[in-house]
């Protein structure tokens, strides 16, 4: 790895976005998953599902399937439907509604229909028509924004947002992206990571221990609303003679660095 400019240029930052989806009971939980070893990004780790958005977050007709629509800026639409899609694929839980303002509580037809979304053999918009629902972009709270860093081989403009997970949905890996799906503590997410008995990258862990200051869903989405988004793009910087990652201070996290040994 190199932070040499001269080398070669950074490489094309690619938009997309993950969602930290929350419950209370039984106890205070983050909705994870554990990526497949053969994915070529973040292979095993523990992680918020999400991902790159795709040409089908944007396409004509999500205006007349969303709640919220107007309440969001054209050019985020996009990151907030790539994130309800993302949950959907990798975790099985869908954020919709029908016209009466009731939850999705869950339909076979999504069930069956997630592995042809998930290939983009089905566009998300298609079946969202056929269920005869509205995507609930209005549950979706911006939590945080991480860039990646210049030096790295693949980066991402990542937007985090946080939503109450809808009660009566179970959450189930897909089998292909992500091998697991559970329920967690965050500070347990922390805690395995520490001990290497998961793995837990850098953002995932810095925004899990924000996730870890709340005791509550309802407290994690205020806190949320009340912090002022401050964009992190890690930084490389000497600390006592050792290459760094650090971050903007401002950003919420604390006075972080990263050692540079740690980073995959």
């Amino acid at each position: 790895m190199s932070d040499n400019p001269a080398e070669k240029p950074p490489a094309a930052v690619v938009p997309a976005a993950t969602i930290l989806l929350l419950r209370d009971q039984p106890a205070f939980e983050v909705l994870m998953v554990r990526r497949h070893h053969q994915i070529d990004f973040a292979a095993g780790a523990l992680v918020f599902p999400g991902g790159k958005t795709h040409a089908g977050d944007d396409a004509p007709g999500w205006e007349e399937r969303t709640l919220g629509w107007g309440a969001a800026l054209p050019h985020k639409r996009p990151l907030r439907i790539a994130a309800i899609r993302e949950a959907y694929e990798e975790a099985g839980i869908l954020l919709a509604r029908h016209l009466d303002g009731t939850p999705f509580r869950g339909d076979e037809r999504a069930t069956a229909a997630r592995e042809d979304v998930g290939k983009d053999r089905r566009p998300f918009l298609d079946l969202i028509r056929e269920l005869d629902l509205y995507l609930d972009l209005e549950a979706l709270t911006v939590f945080a924004r991480w860039i990646t860093p210049a030096m790295m081989p693949r980066r991402f403009d990542t937007w985090f947002y946080v939503a109450r997970a809808p009660d009566d949905q179970l959450a189930a890996c897909d089998g292909q992206e992500t091998v697991d799906a559970e329920w967690i503590d965050p500070a347990e997410a922390i805690r395995l990571g520490e001990a290497r008995q998961r793995t837990v990258i850098f953002p995932t862990r810095m925004n899990l221990q924000l996730l870890a200051e709340a005791n509550s869903a309802d407290d994690a989405v205020e806190r949320a609303r009340a912090r002022e988004l401050v964009t992190v793009e890690p930084k490389i910087a000497q600390r006592n003679g050792e290459r760094v990652l650090v971050i903007p201070p401002n950003a919420g996290y604390g006075d972080v660095f990263e050692p540079m040994s740690r980073v995959s």
